[in-house]
């Protein structure tokens, strides 16, 4: 199984940009479909972006679709995330996560990932 480690979150002002980091140990990362998730204090855990083992193709939650841009580099063992135009609806505890191998690619449903890390805390002001 991987193991993640999320950072990069930190608190920015609406309109800004963040780039979050997910650094992945174990032998299986550059084959694993990875994707991003986020969870605000009171609702659920929701489908950002995922992307592909090789990196050739990636799909998006609506709402983040245009400003969201995930990406990956399997030299160095890393899965990253580019938010332009961020609002104040997009604070959230980010999380990166492994698709099972069982699971389909296009899955948006964090039932379909493990290999869950910690998060980063991400906090966009008005």
């Amino acid at each position: 199984q991987v193991q993640l480690v999320e950072s990069g979150g930190g608190l920015v002002q609406a309109g800004g940009s963040l780039r979050l980091s997910c650094a992945a140990s174990g032998r299986t990362f550059s084959t694993n479909t990875m994707a991003w998730f986020r969870q605000a204090p009171g609702k659920e855990r929701e489908f950002v972006a995922a992307i592909s083992w090789r990196g050739d193709s990636t799909y998006y939650a609506d709402s983040v679709k245009g400003r969201f841009t995930i990406s990956r580099d399997n030299a160095k063992n890393a899965v990253y995330l580019q938010m332009n135009s961020l609002k104040p609806e997009d604070t959230a505890n980010y999380y990166c996560a492994a698709l099972r191998r069982v699971s389909p690619f296009g899955s948006r449903w964090d039932g379909d990932f493990n290999s869950w890390g910690q998060g980063t805390q991400v906090n966009v002001s008005s």
